[in-house]
């Protein structure tokens, strides 16, 4: 039998794609042969997934979960809404979500973290890009915890418990009874869903951003014919406007549509008789940022049969 090195195995996954055990079984069955174990694992359809890694994968599910004082949020990707409904992927991304919640939301750390079923992450990741049939991808996870009080989640389009389309954690650093947190957490998470801010404070802004919609707004102001210092006025008047609209503190209370954030936090906290502070928190909406390729099914299906097109 030859002797099969780390080396080898590691080069063989990185032509393949396929998981270390499956690389090390098909140098095994081929004597060590790398173009063999690359045939060996083709047959077997273990390595599928370097060719699937090109495509854009913009569905899947953003997985929450919390303990306590502690909460994790994780988005995982596949190429089509259907993949979502399977129950392979679904488990994937709730045991990554609860390994992110007992470690770290680092993804190369957490590609390296031991799955419960055996393997890691990563490994696993890629079996079930090969079995399933679709690209996927551990995009982005976050962390939040605080010393005392509690992190509450809150999942839109909730496709099985703790999966969906939205994830939201809210971070809330408290003395107060956990039934006042839990009821103020949901509340603050369903409005940060629906109201998608970009920051928890003014001052959190992008600047850039800020800069971007300055531009904008000197540009509409100069259209107005005004004189310069009211063009200014009107254009620092447009920021602040924005600043609030998209800082959750500032934010007018989705359920009323008049309260600010903050003094929806501070009502709680004078009926709790307890300081609260809202720490922190993260929104995960599935596919955000991601360019999805418009297709041509019908052209895609002529360009694999290999008939040529009409012009």
């Amino acid at each position: 039998m030859a002797d099969i090195t780390a080396a080898m195995v590691k080069d063989l996954r990185e032509k393949s794609g396929a998981g270390m055990m499956d690389c090390k079984k098909a140098l095994n069955e081929t004597a060590g042969d790398m173009d063999a174990a690359l045939d060996w694992l083709r047959t077997k359809g273990l390595a599928a997934a370097q060719k699937k890694s090109s495509r854009t994968a913009a569905e899947g599910l953003v997985g929450v979960a919390t303990n306590g004082t502690v909460g994790a949020a994780v988005e995982v990707n596949s190429e089509t809404d259907f993949v979502a409904k399977n129950d392979q992927f679904q488990a994937f991304v709730k045991d990554v979500t609860d390994i992110a919640l007992k470690t770290s939301d680092d993804i190369e750390a957490l590609k390296g973290e031991a799955m419960p079923q055996g393997g890691t992450v990563a490994e696993v990741l890629t079996n079930n890009v090969a079995t399933i049939g679709e690209n996927q991808s551990l995009r982005r996870a976050k962390r939040l915890e605080v010393s005392k009080g509690a992190v509450v989640s809150y999942v839109h389009n909730q496709q099985a418990p703790g999966l969906g389309k939205i994830g939201v954690l809210v971070a809330l650093e408290s003395d107060a009874s956990d039934d006042v947190l839990q009821k103020l957490g949901k509340d603050l998470a369903m409005h940060v869903a629906a109201a998608f801010p970009k920051a928890l404070n003014e001052e959190d802004l992008d600047e850039a951003e800020i800069e971007r919609e300055r531009a904008i707004a000197t540009e509409k102001a100069a259209e107005s014919g005004k004189p310069a210092d009211i063009i200014a006025k009107m254009v620092e008047g447009g920021i602040a406007k924005y600043r609030k609209e998209h800082a959750l503190v500032s934010q007018l209370f989705v359920m009323d549509g008049k309260t600010k954030i903050s003094d929806v936090v501070a009502k709680a906290a004078k009926d709790a008789g307890a300081s609260i502070v809202l720490k922190d928190y993260v929104r995960f909406q599935l596919g955000e940022g991601i360019e999805k390729e418009a297709s041509d099914f019908a052209a895609e299906v002529a360009a694999a049969s290999g008939v040529p097109q009409k012009a």
